[in-house]
């Protein structure tokens, strides 16, 4: 069966098309690097999904501060995640690579704000 995939691991969004048996993978053409293959491969077998979401934060300038997992996990548990990240409560002053939650069911990624939130005076 031919599988076609828009490559995300770069800007160039090279349209990549793949030759699959089952769970083996035959021939990947389209491809402008060698990212593309790579990209196909782990779609095709083990795909993972990073997150960018938001927290609350109480007494802080903003109510939310942005959030990201700082290693991708796989996509099969994004709802898992997303389920953790909801109940996430973070008290201001909230600081740019502090960890909101660590090794997230443990799946070895954290999440990790990315967003300043000063106290609220």
């Amino acid at each position: 069966m031919v599988r076609t995939f828009t490559c995300i691991m770069c800007p160039r969004g090279c349209s990549v098309t793949a030759e699959v048996s089952g769970t083996e993978v035959s021939s990947v053409e389209g491809n402008f690097c060698p990212k593309g293959r790579e990209y196909v491969i782990q779609e095709l077998t083990n795909p993972m999904r990073n997150i960018a979401s938001s927290v609350l934060v109480e007494g802080g300038e903003l109510p939310l501060a942005s959030v990201r997992l700082n290693r991708p996990i796989p996509k099969d548990r994004i709802f898992d995640v997303m389920a953790e990240i909801r109940k996430i409560r973070l008290t201001a002053p909230v600081s740019i690579g502090q960890t909101a939650l660590e090794n997230v069911l443990g799946l070895g990624s954290d999440v990790i704000v990315t967003k300043n939130v000063r106290e609220k005076h």
